[in-house]
């Protein structure tokens, strides 16, 4: 029997398509799998089974004659749907577009202006601002446009040297400001929003998805200007150009990560700087006025099951220091390298904490001061041993 789309009064899309019962009855099929299995698409597609009066006008169809339960899906649908309407509501007047312009000369010699642009977000009532640092540096000068329309002349303040971050300061009072969640607390499958200027013309788009996967390692950038990032979560909520610098929220309406790339070979596959990386950062610069971060000074990468099989490893979590893009494993008078770590070793475990998918050995140490001394337990040679060290720093 032929399928048959139309267009409820509510303007949702319905389809189905008609086949034989056993006992000749009329069998209706809905087409919400992409709901069921966690799908963006399917949340608002599923609106169209909430009015059965519709489909009983246009196709002679009663619901509750088939035994579907239209009022327990409308309330679900209604749930979801105001928890992300909510989630909008708070989190999108903090959130700012971030014009950057810079003079340069073209090929005949003349000057002209080059435009760029991202996303941001208010931190503080008085105007710190989180946003990349490949907005930040897109141009000379910076204007933040706020979610009303007005606008403000901002200036970096700080860049995080080890991460595509940067803090930038207007001048103004009595801003909203965003809630940080906690992203070690992320499962793969949440539901997330991410808000931002896509395109660098559509301010405020709000897109929603899933936390797709976590511990993501990737080269951010092209040509010249390249990036290595560590221990990105991956979200298929559509991110654009002009989002960078934007956040990553979940359903509390907590900023849990902010959107920095996305893979443009293919759809839907974004990545976002874990907000517990960036917590410690904020803290160092409002105490020093720069962005000072520990640093262990290796290379790693994190094990999962599929890597330890492959290497023939006696555990299958923990970080293998490794050589990385052609770079030491360990980094030359490095806190590590003067304490006597090696490539190939594993750490295991940073003072009371074990390296695992949730507790990652960059998050870990991003929660240390600069000077301050931990207790690492690794594997060398399918022996655990146990070193102590102070760690070093970068600004």
């Amino acid at each position: 029997m032929p399928k048959i789309t139309y267009l409820d009064d509510d303007n949702h899309i319905v389809e189905v398509k008609r086949t034989k019962g056993r006992k000749g009855l009329l069998v209706v099929s809905f087409l919400i799998l992409s709901f069921l299995m966690g799908s963006a698409g399917g949340v608002f597609g599923l609106l169209a089974v909430s009015s059965s009066s519709n489909i009983k006008e246009k196709l002679g169809i009663n619901l509750q004659d088939l035994n579907i339960n239209t009022n327990k899906t409308e309330k679900l649908i209604l749930e979801e749907s105001s928890a992300f309407i909510e989630v909008t509501k708070k989190v999108s007047p903090a959130v700012v577009s971030i014009s950057a312009s810079k003079n340069v000369e073209d090929f005949f010699g003349q000057v002209v202006q080059e435009q760029g642009g991202g996303t941001g977000f208010i931190i503080t009532n008085d105007g710190l601002i989180l946003t990349n640092k490949h907005v930040a540096q897109a141009g000379d000068s910076l204007q933040v446009i706020m979610s009303d329309g007005k606008k403000f002349d901002a200036k970096t303040v700080a860049v995080d040297p080890t991460n595509d971050l940067a803090i930038l300061k207007i001048e103004a009072s009595g801003l909203p400001a965003v809630e940080l969640g906690d992203s070690d607390d992320l499962q793969i499958g949440q539901f997330v929003l991410a808000v931002g200027n896509a395109l660098g013309e559509l301010q405020n788009t709000v897109t929603l998805g899933v936390i797709s996967a976590k511990e993501r390692q990737l080269t951010a950038g092209g040509g010249s200007q390249t990036e290595q990032l560590n221990n990105l979560l991956q979200t298929d909520a559509a991110i654009n150009p002009g989002n960078s610098g934007g956040p990553l929220v979940n359903l509390k309406g907590q900023v849990i990560g902010i959107n920095t790339a996305i893979a443009g070979n293919a759809q839907n596959i974004g990545f976002a700087i874990p907000i517990n990386q960036v917590k410690a950062a904020i803290e160092s610069y409002k105490k020093t006025g720069k962005i000072i971060k520990p640093a262990l000074g290796v290379r790693y990468v994190a094990l999962t099951k599929e890597i330890a099989k492959r290497l023939e490893l006696t555990v299958e979590t923990g970080a293998l220091i490794i050589s990385r893009a052609g770079q030491p494993a360990v980094v030359a008078q490095s806190a590590a390298d003067k304490a006597g770590l090696k490539a190939n070793d594993i750490i295991m475990q940073i003072n009371n904490t074990k390296i695992d998918e949730n507790h990652t050995l960059s998050g870990i140490i991003s929660q240390f001061l600069p000077g301050e001394e931990v207790e690492i337990k690794y594997i060398r040679d399918k022996k655990e041993n146990t070193l102590k060290l102070k760690l070093g720093s970068t600004e």
